[in-house]
């Protein structure tokens, strides 16, 4: 028995979200008695491997095919479901983004597993029985799921949970997979690296802004708050079906589901859709030029003007502010 976690990697380092879940998953395995197994997929420096030990993982397994693709989570699915068996994993930990929405589904229903998916606290566990929290009506609520079920898959949304590293060392073993009975649905022809340098969901800064800036001419001022921030830049669902900003920015509901620290929303009125997305951020900025504008109902910090005055005052500030702090 064991409880395995899912990884990725990613420009050349374990993604922050998957040392999360690694943490998460040693966690429930102190409870259980057992250890922690990784698993990811491709071939990858063994020194940037050794993270998952830090983390907490005691094995990580190193599967590679050719008919793997984190865009296929037919695939996906069906060697995480042999890694499992050959674990005897009882407890399958993903983290809450694209990939695993593809996956955790399907190797739920190949397992007959419970799932509980985007999960924002450690679980109550009483026996092999957990009870799992996370947010519910958009996130206006909290809901407790029980999971009975022999095996359980949990997914969490990124920021959620402190990334922990400690001294220890995991064992790396390459993980042989047959996928004969896999027909890929999916061809990738190419793969395009996001331009941004921070991982939006990971992200413990960001800088949003929607219509209020009037068209993509103007977001440079957006572009170099984030920058003296060290922030991440996002989008409300309009800029980005506009063509004004890439789909990967784009925050919210139907979008990306962020926890920053800290979240500056510029221009965005603050719809359902879009708070559904944000309203977990620790602390909410918004800057309006409406009074009445949603947003300020939900937010830490309001600011009513003009974002074309106050964006370039509020960086020229947190310039001089950082240039005293050195």
């Amino acid at each position: 028995m064991s409880v395995l976690v899912y990884t990725e990697v990613s420009k050349g380092k374990i993604r922050k979200a998957s040392l999360e879940a690694v943490n998460y998953g040693n966690h429930i395995a102190g409870k259980l008695g057992t250890t922690v197994t990784a698993v990811v997929s491709g071939k990858h420096d063994q020194a940037i491997l050794q993270d998952l030990g830090r983390a907490g993982a005691k094995k990580t397994l190193v599967i590679s095919h050719d008919k793997i693709s984190s865009a296929d989570g037919q695939a996906l699915a069906a060697a995480v479901e042999q890694a499992a068996l050959a674990e005897n994993a009882t407890v399958i930990v993903f983290s809450h983004d694209v990939v695993s929405k593809a996956v955790a589904p399907r190797l739920a229903v190949r397992l007959k597993a419970g799932i509980v998916a985007g999960a924002v606290d450690y679980p109550a566990i009483d026996g092999g029985n957990f009870s799992v929290r996370k947010n519910a009506f958009s996130g206006k609520a909290t809901a407790v799921y029980a999971m009975h079920s022999e095996k359980k898959i949990i997914t969490l949304l990124p920021n959620s949970f402190p990334v922990q590293l400690g001294e220890g060392t995991c064992e790396v073993a390459d993980f042989a997979v047959n996928l004969d009975a896999v027909t890929p649905k999916i061809t990738v022809k190419e793969t395009r690296q996001a331009s941004s340098t921070l991982n939006l969901p990971e992200a413990e800064l960001v800088v949003s802004a929607g219509r209020g800036m009037k068209g993509p001419e103007n977001w440079g001022i957006v572009e170099e708050l984030a920058k003296v921030l060290g922030a991440a830049t996002a989008c409300s669902r309009p800029i980005a079906d506009m063509g004004w900003r890439p789909h990967h920015e784009h925050v919210g509901q139907t979008g990306i589901t962020i926890r920053p620290n800290l979240y500056i929303a510029i221009g965005i009125s603050g719809a359902i859709q879009h708070l559904a997305g944000v309203n977990g951020s620790k602390t909410i900025v918004v800057i309006n030029s409406d009074p009445e504008a949603p947003f300020f109902k939900a937010a830490d910090y309001g600011v009513i003007g003009n974002a074309f005055e106050i964006l370039p005052a509020l960086t020229e500030a947190m310039k001089k502010f950082k240039a005293a702090q050195n």
